[in-house]
This record gives C-alpha cells, structure tokens and sequence, in this order.
C-alpha cells in the first residue's frame, strides 16, 4: 500500500491579515482610540472656534473662528507632536509583543507555518490601523471645523487668501503629507516591539524616539541635520500655506521619513524571522539586535544629512536677514490688502504698495541670522497718489523651524490692535499680528 503525504502550504499573508485585522480591533484600546479620533477632534474643534479666546500661539490658531479650514491644521499640529506618537506606540509598539505576553507564538506558527507571511500581516494590520485612526483625525476635525466657522477663505502664511476650495486641497494635502512621518515612527514601534519582545519599552519606544525628534528641533541644529530628522515632516506642511508653495522642504522630508520607514521595517524583520521561536522563556532579542537595530538608523541620519547638505545650498540655520525681510515684506503686503477691503478702503495691488522690510536683530548689536525673539523689523511702504512713504514696526519671534509671530509696534492706526467688522464677525485687525514661515532653503519651486 502506497502512503501518500501531502506538504502543509503556508497560510496566504491575506488570510493572515485578515485574522491579524481582526484581533487588532477586538482589542478595547484599538476601539476606544478608533471612536475617539473619529469623534473627539470634531468636538474639540468646534468647541474652541466658538470661543472669543483663540489658541494664538498655535499655528492658524487665530483663524479657528473665521474659517473652518484652520481647525483640522490646528488638529494637525496638535498630532504631530503628541496624539500620533502615542497612537503608533499603542498599535505599532504592541503588536508582536502581545504574543510574547500571551505566549501564543507557537499557536500562531502552526497555524501559519511562515515567519515571512506572520511579519507581513502583522505589519499591515498595524499600517492599517494607523491610517483608519488618522484619516478619522482628519475628516472629523475638518467636519468640526466647517459645521462651526462655516468653509469661508484661509489666511496663508505669507498673508496671501486662500479660497474655500483651495484651502480645502491643501488641508488635505497637509495631512497626506504626515502620513510619512507616521509611518517611520510605526516602523521604529514595529522594531521596538521585535526587539524588546514582552517588555514594555517597545511599546514606549515610538513615543520616546518622538519626545527627542521633538527636543532636536527645538535646538539651532543646521537645516541639513533638521531635514534629515524623520519628524520634520509634521513641520513641513507649513509650506504648503504660501505662494508658491515651498515644496522643496516638505519634499525632502517626507522622503526621509519614508526612508526610515523602510530600513526600521526590514531591520524588525531581518530580526523577526532570525529568531529562535523554540525558547518560551524570550525575553527580547538581546543587546546584540538593539545594536543591530540602532546602528543603521544613526547610520541613516548620517547619510541623509550629507546628502541634503551636498544636494542642496542649505548652510548655517537656514533663516537668514534676506530670507525674514521678504518673507515679512511680502506677508505685509498681503495683509494690508486684506485690512483695505475690510475697512472698505481703495484696493491697491502688492506691485503699488511696494512693500520692503529693513530688519535687525538685538537691536543690531548681534549677526542678523538665526532664531529668536529679538528680531525688528520696519515695514515701509507706498500708496499711490501719495508722496509719503508709510512705515511700520514689528517685533518677530522666529523659531528653530522658522515659524515666526510678528507683533505690531506701531503705529497704532496700522498695526495695532483694533476690531475689524467681516462676514464671520468682528475679527482683530488682520495687521496687528500675524503667522508667517521662512523657507529654510535658499530657493523656492512651487
């Protein structure tokens, strides 16, 4: 009698991901963080467009109750530094260390028969939950935002008004854009969560590895070493709110991000699917892989901070005296317009008013580069018919990013604080203070 055997196929990695889907929302975490980034930022978002105290020290902030469209990139900032680190540790950071804790491994292999397809499904389930939690951040805030302050023109950063229509395409644009940054930070938790196996600092890994991104940013680093960092794309976006768009930067970074994305993956599995899955007692994959896990990340940053450098005329901070003088000059100019239309003024153009900016910094006893709040700034400009030559103060506090405030000195019929009558209700004048971002590289393409 012949006896026949048959070779066990391994499980389709769809099968696979279906079932891996499937646990990862059976968990109450998974759900409850699923409900609330569907509904809370909505809430959020509509509940502060409502109040007379704006978050101004936010980015589009001050906008959140004259336009819908401010809300979701407030949300926006808001995730970038804390909600997405959080949510790509929970859902990245746990999902192979689960099955240390639970000590199911070696039901999920027999059943499997591939450590390939187990890596590959666990990996889109995570990337799939993940995108589900920020598309609800961002369709919810915007819905709470539009039902609130109505879908009314945005107010770019360089001054410039955005129709209903086109702010509502880089909003979208701008959250598309973090997805990138996100994926690096749920490969690190997928690395984290191969490498330290049941421990609890691959869950925390994620969002530790964003609490430093966030700190290096803060510091003068040079603007090759702030494009090469993996976050700086939840910063990027900014230049999608001016004319024309400084693409360069946002480019750069989502491209780095995706770069990390790549390597912290293939490193979680090359680890993975080396693993002796025959010891129960597997506590981590040991300092040897925490090297092997590190060393090509630093690596990364290394190489990718050359080539931004040799690639492009990137030097120093990025933010220099030319840079912050147009960049002023030309929001000015912007907004002044706004002010005349909505103090029912003659309209003039950006080429009449000719608008330049002469500026200094520490009152001119320090180099004129780099951030902080000790730069001032004399706009000074012409009307037509009028031999004067208008002139106004402002103080600017630029940051590390070269996000800036300016904050209007006088004169007080100008740039001082007075409220201005609009369609969405008495708004402070639009002169008085204002956002404004200097593109950190020399040229801009949009």
């Amino acid at each position: 009698m012949t006896v026949i055997t048959e070779t066990a196929r391994p499980v389709p990695v769809s099968r696979g991901y279906r079932f891996e889907l499937v646990k990862l929302f059976a968990a109450w975490r998974v759900r409850l963080l699923v409900l609330a980034c569907w509904i809370a930022p909505a809430l959020f978002v509509a509940v502060v467009s409502e109040q007379s105290s704006l978050p101004v020290d936010t980015l589009f902030g001050r906008w959140m109750n004259a336009t819908g469209w401010a809300g979701p990139l407030v949300m926006l900032g808001f995730a970038g530094t804390y909600a997405l680190p959080l949510l790509t540790s929970v859902v990245a950071g746990d999902v192979f260390a689960s099955e240390d804790r639970l000590g199911t491994w070696r039901h999920l292999l027999v059943a499997v028969r591939s450590t390939r397809r187990i890596f590959a499904a666990k990996a889109l389930a995570g990337l799939s939950v993940l995108v589900v939690l920020v598309a609800g951040m961002a369709v919810s805030s915007a819905v709470g935002g539009v039902l609130a302050a109505g879908n009314r023109p945005l107010v770019g950063l360089d001054g410039h008004l955005l129709t209903s229509g086109d702010a509502a395409v880089r909003v979208l644009l701008a959250w598309v854009c973090v997805f990138a940054p996100t994926l690096a930070l749920g490969a690190i938790g997928l690395l984290g969560s191969v490498v330290w196996g049941r421990s609890p600092m691959g869950l925390l890994l994620p969002a530790v590895v964003a609490l430093v991104l966030a700190l290096a940013q803060l510091l003068p680093l040079p603007v090759a070493v702030r494009l090469a960092l993996p976050s700086y794309a939840f910063i990027a976006w900014n230049g999608l709110f001016t004319d024309p768009a400084q693409l360069g930067p946002l480019l750069i970074a989502v491209g780095v991000s995706l770069a990390w994305a790549v390597v912290a993956s293939a490193l979680a599995y090359l680890l993975f699917v080396r693993r002796d899955f025959t010891n129960p007692a597997h506590d981590g994959s040991g300092r040897r892989a925490l090297t092997i896990g590190v060393l090509p990340l630093v690596a990364l940053l290394a190489a990718t901070a050359g080539i931004v450098a040799v690639a492009t005329p990137a030097t120093g901070s990025g933010i220099e005296l030319d840079k912050v003088q147009r960049s002023v000059a030309t929001a000015f100019a912007h907004l002044y317009r706004l002010q005349a239309g909505q103090l029912n003024r003659p309209d003039v153009t950006e080429e009449q008013l000719a608008a330049t900016a002469a500026c200094t910094k520490g009152d001119g006893l320090v180099e004129p580069d780099g951030p902080g709040n000790d730069w001032r700034c004399v706009v000074s400009w012409h009307l037509p018919g009028i031999d004067a030559t208008g002139q106004a103060i402002y103080q600017l506090d630029i940051t590390s990013d070269g996000r800036y405030v300016a904050d209007g000195d006088g004169p007080k019929e100008v740039n001082g604080y007075f409220q201005v009558r609009t369609p969405a209700g008495d708004q402070p004048n639009p002169l008085w203070q204002f956002d404004g971002n200097v593109e950190l590289l020399t040229t801009t393409k949009g």
